[in-house]
């Protein structure tokens, strides 16, 4: 081998080709490392900088839908804080705030729940990039939600500690709430490396936290349960959409449509006997009265029951629309090349 050839060679082999997160990138031994300039230095601050930038893909490339779901995480806290400002808040503000953050980070919930479904179900890929962004939403007005708390106890530690232990809700919701640091604290990509097939162990969790929370939400509702059934019977729902790929269902119309009645009857008998239990009204009146939009044709007497059943039905007509579109044939890909 020549001179020049053997130097070539061995520059080809001091490079490395890595994959992390989709991204393909090129690091080359300790001699071929130079000292960054003060331009090059710059210029790195600003590619991390961008790498934290919501709106942007893992190319750095502007994305409507990141930005959209930005704007969606942040919109309720600036509701809050509005109302706050204004007086809306009521003659207890900062219990008004307290329910309104916890309300936001079940809905929440159970949207980053529905990231997962939706994106199989639409046939629609990028909708998994929020996923990450929702989910740590979540927990950001989860802990808004312990604070304000926290703020209007006074931060009487003695106080909180004994209400948290003393009431079941608060207990549930507390340990919710950690379930939920857990999971926020390991959605980074360097955690999801380093636990391997253990980060999705972990991150199944979510499911069983999210009943907790829902169960705490029902709990500290009291009389008015209809959001928290709802979201319990969306939560039924994705519960129903899961259970169709983790047993390797077949994936048509009808199964979809059938699944979206199933879980607004079960959302309407989990309301049934919630009411039953909790305040002794008759469960056949509970139960009736999710008949009586077909007598009365009142927007106020659609149920939970029924906005789930919808849902379901929308998810249907979606997946039926997405069909009808031609898709471009999928290029194959290129082999590596050195």
């Amino acid at each position: 081998m020549t001179a020049p050839l053997r130097a070539e060679a061995e520059a080809v082999q001091g490079v490395a080709i890595h994959g992390d997160a989709g991204r393909t990138t090129a690091r080359t031994g300790p001699a071929d490392r130079k000292p960054a300039s003060g331009k090059n230095a710059a210029n790195g601050k600003k590619a991390g900088l961008r790498e934290w930038l919501p709106w942007l893909d893992r190319q750095g490339r502007f994305s409507g839908l990141r930005a959209a779901a930005f704007a969606l995480t942040l919109l309720p806290a600036v509701l809050i804080i509005y109302a706050a400002w204004m007086g809306q808040l009521g003659s207890k503000p900062w219990t008004e705030a307290i329910h309104r953050t916890g309300i936001w980070a079940v809905r929440l919930l159970v949207l980053s729940l529905a990231i997962s479904p939706l994106r199989r179900l639409l046939d629609w890929g990028k909708l998994i990039g929020v996923r990450r962004m929702l989910g740590l939403s979540v927990m950001a007005y989860a802990l808004g939600h312990l604070g304000l708390h926290c703020i209007d106890m006074a931060f009487d530690w003695g106080l909180i500690v004994s209400e948290i232990v003393k009431r079941f809700y608060l207990t549930i919701g507390f340990v919710a709430l950690l379930g939920l640091c857990a999971l926020g604290a390991t959605s980074t990509d360097g955690m999801i490396r380093r636990l391997g097939k253990n980060w999705q162990r972990l991150h199944n969790l979510v499911y069983p936290i999210a009943g907790l929370a829902l169960l705490h939400f029902a709990l500290q509702s009291k009389i008015d349960v209809t959001e928290p059934a709802l979201m319990s019977g969306l939560f039924i729902l994705l519960l129903f959409y899961r259970g169709l790929y983790r047993w390797k269902l077949p994936v048509s119309l009808p199964a979809l449509a059938g699944l979206a009645l199933l879980a607004g009857l079960a959302t309407a008998l989990l309301e049934t006997g919630w009411y039953a239990l909790t305040s002794g009204v008759s469960p056949w009146l509970v139960f009736q009265a999710n008949a009586d939009i077909l007598t009365y044709w009142d927007y106020a007497s659609i149920r939970p029951a029924h906005w789930v059943a919808l849902a379901g039905l929308a998810v249907v007509a979606a997946r039926a629309w997405g069909a009808r579109k031609p898709r471009p044939p999928r290029q194959a890909r290129q082999p590596a090349t050195a």
